[in-house]
C-alpha cells in the first residue's frame, strides 16, 4: 500500500525540522567534522599536485599526504598568529582610531550644518559618542579564541581522515552486500570526490590570487595590517555573492579609522572593487567554471539556511555541502526530481545519473 502524498509531505517536513534542530544543537561536534571533510578534499588535491612535481613526486602517497597536512597545519597556525597579533595591535591603537571617527563625524556634521543645531550634541552622545572601538575589538578577540578551538579539532580530524581514506573503499564493499547498491554508492562517492575536490582546489587558487592582489593594493596604500586584510579577503571569497562585498568593507573601514580621509578611502574602495570584479569575471569562469552545478537561487537559499544554522562557518561551507546533497539526491530515482530542481544545468544531472546507474 503506497503512502498518501499528504502524509509523505508531512513526514518530509518533520524530517527537515528534526535535522535542522540536530544541526543547531550538534554544532560544536558536527561543524569541525564537516569542516575537516571539506579540508581533506583540498589536501588530497594538493597531495596529487605534489605527485606531479619532479622530486616530491617520487615520494609515496602517504608521505605526500603527511607533507600536505604539515603545510595545512602551518597555514592554520600562521593565520591564527596573524589574527591575534593584528587584534592586539588594533587594541593598542584603539584610542587613535576613536579620535579619527569622532573627527570624521564632526566634519560630516559641519558639512551638513548640524553643528549649529542644539539637538546635535544630544544625538551625537546617544549614537557615535557611545561607540567604543576597544569594546568591539575585545568582543572580536573573544570570538577568535573560540574559533581557535574549532580549528584545532579540524586539524586533528583531517589527520585521521587522511590516514583512513585509503581503506574506505574496502570498508564500503564489506558494509554493502548488494553489488548494485555498492556500485551506486561508489559512483556517488566518486562523483562527490571529483566535483567537490575540483571546485575547492580551483576556488582556493582563485582566492590565493585575489588575496595576493589585495595585499599589493593595501600595502601600496599604506593600510595597517595588509596581510591580515588580504587573508580575510581570500577567506571570505569562498562565500558567493556577499563574501566579496563584506571582504572589501573591512579594509575600507580600517582606512577610515586609520587616516580619517574620505578621499583615500574612496580610492581604496575603487581599487579593491576593481580587483574583485576582475577575479569574478576572468579568473572565476576560467578556473572554477561549472564545477558545482547549483542554480544561483539555490546558492542564495543555501547561504541563508547554513548561515542561520552555523553563522559565518556555515556560509563558508554552504556551497560544498549543498553540492554534496545534490549529488546524493541525484543518485536515487525517488529523490532525483529534487536534484534536478536544485541544478543549474539539467544535462549534467542526467549524465551523472546514467553513470551511477551503470554497475
Amino acid at each position: 500500500m503506497s503512502t498518501p502524498p499528504l502524509a509523505l509531505l508531512v513526514n518530509a517536513a518533520l524530517l527537515v525540522v528534526l535535522l535542522g534542530f540536530l544541526l543547531i544543537v550538534g554544532k560544536p561536534v558536527l561543524l569541525p567534522i564537516l569542516a575537516a571533510v571539506i579540508a581533506v578534499y583540498v589536501l588530497m588535491d594538493a597531495s596529487e599536485a605534489l605527485g606531479r612535481l619532479p622530486l616530491v613526486g617520487r615520494f609515496s602517497g602517504g608521505v605526500r599526504r603527511f607533507l600536505v597536512l604539515l603545510l595545512f597545519t602551518a597555514a592554520v597556525l600562521l593565520l591564527a598568529g596573524v589574527v591575534i597579533n593584528t587584534i592586539t595591535q588594533i587594541l593598542r591603537d584603539a584610542t587613535t582610531y576613536q579620535v579619527n571617527i569622532e573627527r570624521l563625524v564632526a566634519q560630516g556634521a559641519g558639512l551638513l550644518g548640524l553643528d549649529d543645531r542644539p539637538d546635535w550634541q544630544t544625538i551625537r552622545e546617544a549614537t557615535f559618542g557611545r561607540l567604543s572601538v576597544r569594546d568591539v575589538i575585545n568582543t572580536a578577540l573573544l570570538n577568535v579564541s573560540n574559533i581557535g578551538t574549532s580549528l584545532f579539532l579540524v586539524i586533528v580530524y583531517s589527520a585521521f581522515l587522511l590516514a583512513e581514506r585509503g581503506g574506505f573503499a574496502a570498508k564500503l564493499s564489506a558494509a554493502v552486500k548488494d553489488p548494485e547498491s555498492a556500485a551506486r554508492t561508489e559512483a556517488m562517492i566518486r562523483d562527490i570526490n571529483e566535483k567537490i575536490g575540483d571546485y575547492l582546489a580551483a576556488k582556493t587558487l582563485v582566492n590565493i590570487g585575489l588575496g595576493g592582489i589585495s595585499f599589493v593594493i593595501l600595502w601600496g596604500m599604506d593600510i595597517d595590517f595588509p596581510l591580515f586584510w588580504a587573508l580575510m579577503i581570500g577567506l571570505l571569497n569562498y562565500i558567493p555573492y556577499f563574501g566579496s562585498l563584506v571582504a572589501v568593507a573591512f579594509p575600507v573601514i580600517m582606512s577610515v579609522l586609520q587616516f580619517g580621509d574620505l578621499g583615500r578611502t574612496v580610492l581604496l574602495t575603487v581599487l579593491l572593487t576593481v580587483a574583485q570584479t576582475w577575479v569574478a569575471n576572468f579568473m572565476d569562469p576560467r578556473l572554477v567554471g561549472r564545477r558545482v552545478n547549483l542554480s544561483p537561487f539555490v546558492v542564495l537559499v543555501a547561504l541563508s539556511v547554513w548561515y542561520a544554522i552555523w553563522g559565518l562557518p556555515g556560509a563558508l561551507l554552504a556551497v560544498p555541502l549543498t553540492s554534496m546533497l545534490t549529488i546524493v539526491l541525484a543518485a536515487f530515482p525517488s529523490t532525483l526530481p529534487f536534484a534536478i530542481l536544485m541544478a543549474n544545468h539539467v544535462g549534467h544531472i542526467a549524465g551523472r545519473t546514467q553513470k551511477a546507474a551503470k554497475p
